[in-house]
């Protein structure tokens, strides 16, 4: 089963680059240890921390070669790489461009839909480096936060992430992301990699707005807010039913240290924590801000592995072959599984199925609207609330929505593919986003798209176009297959909330 379209063209990029024999420029040495400016989301106070030598893994690790261009790349021989490069070279992975690096798409040992079953079945570990990491603190960091977002950050505890949206002033999706609240005045969230220039130039013009409202001069902006971006962090994502079992094995238990709990059981979806792990070389890495969270459906967890001397090369290499050890129970997955994985999941690709043209209720994330944001009287006012608020009210008022799609067998439907209406002569009624043959429903080909307001029922025949023909197709409620999200408290009511806020 061929990968979804944003993966084949990336595949088509790489055999073009191939072809043209384009190589890393000659001369570029890795970064000096210690030179990245970086800043480090500080770990938590401790009574007792178990003793942390400088990491230097005992085994010679390939040089990184690092363009010294950091903004994003506009040509094939500009782009990044993240810290596990030499790692995926040396597993032998097919690699291509995307968001501006050179990334993993699928390894020799699995073929796309084998990755992605694997995924289900066992375990998984992505490099998900390429994304960006941000920590924002300071008295009216939570406060600019819910001027940007509709999400209700003010009832976010610590240690809780919450899926949000950056809202222009006009209520599009700026981009899709992840806020974790770390303490009383600060936050740690993820944004994407192809969205970096648009996010930070975003961020720097609200924050100015901001405090220009409130009278704040730049000279006391820090005292105020401060802002920074996460260049030199890496993270994975290890994703899978057996992902805590894995993890679970290299978690340092701390027998004087009960700040924070070793027992990963007791750690929800949507929760993250401050913890250590103890590598097979029994060295012990610093503490770790691990998530449990992901965006493939299933239960697992992401890690922030922060510099150490300017660079994550070494941990975070020595910590990813800890993880994947022998490969029998967790192995590397590349971008193709990934963009399936998500697909069944029923998450969006920013820039595919969600944009600037797209509000959070027509993207059906109405949800992601905290409920005490919802009238034009609360305290706080969020970009596009108007807008906004009005599509909540009155559905009706949206001219087209996000929505699941089953199509009959043949060739997959695909992003730009159009939507027609068979009953009234194939008028185009919408588009697709994204479209895959689905390797956990025996190829049955899913897709995403918006349609015209109307038409988003669950059950509604509809066409779509693809090639030469149209192909029957009916609206699906997603996710597809059911999300395996790790919750050990009242599974059965947190399950059908989820289930009721995706049909939302």
């Amino acid at each position: 089963m061929p990968p979804t379209r944003g993966i084949q063209n990336a595949l088509k990029s790489t055999i073009r680059a191939t072809r043209q024999q384009i190589r890393q420029p000659e001369g570029l040495k890795a970064p000096t240890r210690g030179v990245c400016t970086c800043s480090v989301i500080p770990t938590p106070s401790k009574t007792h921390q178990a003793e942390v030598r400088p990491f230097v893994h005992q085994q010679k690790l390939p040089t990184r070669v690092v363009p010294q261009k950091r903004c994003a790349s506009t040509s094939t021989t500009e782009l990044k790489h993240t810290p596990l490069y030499a790692v995926h070279k040396e597993a032998g992975a097919k690699t291509g461009p995307f968001a501006g690096y050179d990334m993993p798409l699928e390894y020799p040992d699995q073929s796309h839909p084998e990755s992605h079953r694997w995924t289900r079945e066992n375990a998984s570990l992505f490099d998900v480096s390429h994304m960006v990491q941000h920590k924002l603190s300071g008295p009216l960091a939570e406060e600019f936060l819910m001027t940007i977002t509709p999400s209700s950050i003010n009832t976010l505890q610590k240690h809780h992430s919450s899926l949000s949206c950056l809202l222009e002033e006009s209520g599009g999706i700026i981009d899709d992301t992840v806020i974790t609240r770390l303490g009383r005045e600060s936050f740690y969230f993820v944004t994407n990699a192809g969205c970096r220039e648009t996010d930070l130039a975003f961020i720097k013009a609200q924050m100015k707005k901001f405090l220009e409202a409130k009278g704040i001069s730049k000279s006391n902006k820090d005292e105020n807010i401060k802002w920074h971006v996460l260049n030199c962090h890496s993270l994975v994502a290890l994703q899978g039913p057996k992902a805590q079992e894995v993890l679970q094995k290299l978690i340092f238990n701390d027998t004087e240290e009960q700040t924070y709990s070793p027992d990963l059981s007791t750690l929800s979806f949507g929760e993250s924590r401050w913890l250590q792990f103890t590598l097979p070389d029994g060295m012990n890495t610093p503490s770790l801000l691990i998530s449990r969270t992901g965006y493939t459906g299933e239960d697992g967890f992401e890690i922030s592995i922060p510099p150490e001397n300017g660079d994550s090369t070494n941990l975070a290499t020595a910590i990813s072959k800890a993880m994947v050890d022998d490969g029998s129970v967790v192995r590397w997955a590349g971008l193709a599984a990934r963009d399936s994985l998500r697909l069944e999941a029923g998450m969006c690709l920013y820039g595919h199925d969600i944009s600037t043209e797209t509000t959070p209720p027509m993207a059906a994330l109405g949800w992601i609207v905290g409920k005490d944001r919802r009238s034009e009287s609360a305290a706080l006012v969020f970009n596009g609330q108007k807008t906004i608020l009005q599509q909540l009210t009155s559905p009706k008022s949206m001219t087209e929505r996000r929505v699941g799609f089953l199509v009959e067998k043949g060739p997959a439907a695909r992003e730009g593919a159009q939507i027609v209406d068979p009953d009234k002569d194939n008028e185009v009624i919408g588009r697709i986003t994204s479209g895959c043959p689905a390797p956990s429903m025996d190829g049955q080909n899913i897709a995403m798209g918006l349609i015209k307001n109307g038409y988003h029922k669950s059950g509604t025949k509809v066409g779509i176009k693809v090639r030469k023909s149209v192909r029957k197709a009916e609206v699906s409620r997603m996710p597809f297959i059911p999300s395996k999200f790790y919750r050990p408290d009242n599974k059965d009511k947190d399950q059908k909330e989820m289930k009721n806020n995706t049909e939302k």
